[in-house]
């Protein structure tokens, strides 16, 4: 089974086939690709490599990682499966309105009204 690595630390001129190039030399590529802004077309500085087997991709862990490509020291590591980890969107902490406010408020409900006694005058 195929294992996707993480690569991280790209130079933005390096492509798709560049990055396929450089991991070749550890096993069989099954896939590769730079991850690009959707708008500009301009890389995003990361991508992932498709390794065939766990040993291939331990092997581009252990000699990649930390070494120079394009120019750029890059970061090799096993990706994240998508939601583990990192998290990411939503909201931190404090959810919405937690129910503070006044004691006794919302409308026409006692409590207040600012006169003696409480209530309105009606």
């Amino acid at each position: 089974m195929a294992v996707k690595l993480f690569v991280g630390g790209l130079s933005f001129s390096t492509s798709t086939d560049r990055l396929r190039e450089a991991f070749a030399a550890c096993g069989n590529v099954e896939s590769a690709s730079v991850v690009t802004d959707r708008d500009t077309g301009r890389s995003r500085g990361f991508g992932f490599v498709e390794m065939a087997t766990n040993e291939e991709a331990e092997q581009a862990i252990s000699k990649l990682n930390g070494t120079s490509l394009d120019g750029r020291t890059i970061q090799v590591e096993k990706a994240k499966s998508p939601g583990a980890g990192g998290g990411g969107g939503g909201r931190g902490g404090f959810g919405g309105r937690g129910g503070g406010g006044r004691p006794g408020g919302g409308y026409g409900g006692g409590g207040g009204g600012g006169r003696p006694g409480g209530g309105s005058r009606w």
